[in-house]
């Protein structure tokens, strides 16, 4: 019987402390908060300058043939290399190294000199060691200056855009060794999140405002 009745007393005592707690989340303990969520775009410029070698002869050449023609045309039409080759950052090749040129090159015009560019500039130097700039355009070689677009980037590069600007300083005939100036601008769209909770009142006006500063890396699953 004692049982019983403690039983009942605990289910109304708890009935009495839920809708006790059910006032009070639409009373004073219970306020709405709108969140919003705002997208800031800022971007990064960057300017780097370096030399590019293009080895074709010798014992250990960094650009090797890996396809053409089998009938030979007047420049070579069809002809594509397969490079790795050194960025430094003087004109000489002993000079400092800064990172590798990987990717192919191919001769893809029939009445000019001009190239198919498809590479990687992979920096191994500093703050830029393992990231890399994806440049793909058209090198007509015998112009004096040459521009072809950055598609992108890895890592501290991530999101680049721009563009390189390439300039022959050396070009040997005999071997078709060649030191190339390359002067890199790119721009990076850096996007911010910012983070605003704010009260709104009877009226729907926003009444405080707080905003806090969210990591790129937190804010990727939103901006994609």
């Amino acid at each position: 019987m004692a049982t019983s009745f403690f039983i009942c007393l605990l289910f109304t005592l708890n009935c009495i402390i839920f809708s006790a707690f059910y006032d009070s989340v639409n009373g004073i303990f219970c306020e709405e908060i709108t969140e919003g969520i705002e997208i800031k775009h800022v971007e990064k410029r960057s300017h780097l300058h370096f030399f590019f070698h293009d080895v074709i002869s010798g014992k250990k050449p960094s650009a090797v043939k890996i396809a053409g023609p089998t009938n030979s045309s007047a420049y070579g039409f069809g002809a594509t290399m397969m490079m790795d080759d050194a960025l430094t950052e003087g004109a000489e090749i002993s000079s400092k190294l800064v990172g590798r040129a990987q990717g192919i090159y191919a001769i893809a015009a029939q009445e000019e000199l001009a190239l198919l560019m498809v590479m990687n500039l992979a920096f191994t130097e500093g703050a830029y060691n393992g990231s890399s700039i994806s440049v793909l355009g058209r090198n007509p070689v015998f112009n004096d200056e040459r521009e072809m677009p950055i598609v992108g980037g890895s890592g501290v590069f991530r999101f680049a855009r721009g563009y390189a600007m390439a300039h022959t300083v050396w070009f040997d005939y005999n071997t078709g060794d060649a030191t190339v100036e390359y002067n890199v601008y790119k721009i990076q769209a850096l996007k911010k999140l910012l983070y605003t909770p704010f009260k709104a009142n009877e009226e729907g006006k926003s009444n405080r405002s707080r905003a806090f500063k969210f990591p790129l890396w937190l804010a990727q699953p939103l901006l994609a």
